[in-house]
């Protein structure tokens, strides 16, 4: 349930509420505005005691029950949307982000090469695996913690975030020293501990959605990371395993609306895995921006050709240039839709 607290109540009275809560056996999480506090409530069991003698507390305003079973991360909890800022940038903001950058780093000319590239296209953010959970135990699993340095090197370089995925969580505290953003690979969504040890690690986290799971496991996962401690969690829809073998997953672009109707966390979306194809990226991440993502994350290399991962879906670094050309008149009406939205929200 979502307690309100009426405006301007003191530490104290809020206080006397959390600790009311909690005698109930429940746990609380706040959020604290400028002129109100908004409480969440969560835990097992009929809540109708506890939500009968909150409402009786005269610095309550309103209590409300929360129907979804993620509760933090659903729009009953928080209406307004969630801005995740990152390096001086801004997620689910005014400002489309671009992520983009190679598979796995493979060298320090291989990364440093794309970092400048990517930077000069217009992107934001530089991705790239250090840790690379790989379906073959013989494949390349990454170059690890001097893959890290070399990320970091990169961003001193061209200043871009840095962006990279975390497999287990023995490594959150590795990786949190060279990241801006932790990234949780469609193969670990459902790994409980690592979301847990996420939500402690003081980074926004980036979640991909699983190759086979729903819109609601999505969000249950990104729950388990916000109900542990850490509210800066970004969706990334990468496509789903399906019956069709055309592309290497299946794009599901409307899962981009479908979760900014349910949750107020931003949205963002990977062409390069939904498709497996890079003459496909550049129309899909179109597609991503008609329909309001947040972003894209994009797999580019200097040389795909010789990449030791994912070869075939990543751009060149003159592809990705064109495609950010072609995106402005796309992210130009983004920009219109998002100052409109601003509009009626305020009204």
């Amino acid at each position: 349930m979502i307690i309100s607290m009426k405006r301007h109540a003191t530490r104290e009275e809020i206080d006397e509420v959390r600790a009311r809560v909690e005698h109930f056996g429940y746990k609380v999480h706040s959020i604290e505005g400028e002129e109100r506090v908004v409480i969440g409530v969560v835990g097992v069991g009929d809540v109708a005691a506890c939500l009968e003698s909150i409402e009786a507390m005269p610095q309550v305003e309103k209590v409300v029950r929360i129907s979804a079973p993620y509760k933090f991360v659903s729009k009953e909890f928080r209406k307004q949307k969630t801005r995740i800022r990152a390096n001086g940038i801004e997620i689910g903001g005014d400002e489309f982000v671009v992520m983009a950058g190679p598979c796995s780093v493979e060298s320090e000319k291989q990364i440093m090469q794309a970092a400048e590239g990517v930077a000069k296209a217009g992107a934001k953010m530089l991705r790239g695996g250090a840790f690379k959970p790989r379906t073959s135990p013989y494949d390349f699993q990454g170059m690890e913690e001097e893959g890290l340095k070399l990320l970091r090197k990169a961003k001193d370089v061209t200043g871009l975030a840095v962006i990279t995925e975390v497999m287990t969580d023995r490594d959150v505290d590795l990786v949190a020293k060279y990241a801006d953003v932790m990234q949780v690979g469609a193969r670990n969504m459902q790994n409980f501990m690592l979301l847990k040890a996420l939500g402690k690690c003081g980074r926004p986290v980036l979640l991909k959605r699983g190759l086979s799971s729903t819109v609601k496991e999505l969000l249950m996962s990104a729950e388990y990371i916000t109900a542990h401690g850490n509210p800066d969690v970004i969706l990334c829809e990468r496509g789903i395993r399906t019956f069709e073998t055309a592309t290497r997953n299946t794009c599901d672009i409307s899962a981009i609306p479908v979760l900014h109707e349910l949750t107020h966390l931003p949205v963002i979306l990977d062409p390069s895995h939904a498709t497996g194809k890079r003459s496909l990226v550049p129309a899909v991440s179109r597609a991503g921006v008609a329909i309001g993502a947040d972003g894209l994350i994009v797999e580019v290399h200097p040389a795909p050709e010789k990449a030791i991962s994912d070869g075939a879906q990543s751009l060149d670094l003159a592809q990705f240039e064109k495609m950010m050309r072609d995106l402005q008149p796309y992210v130009a009406l983004w920009n219109e839709s998002r100052k409109t939205q601003a509009l009626a929200a305020a009204h």
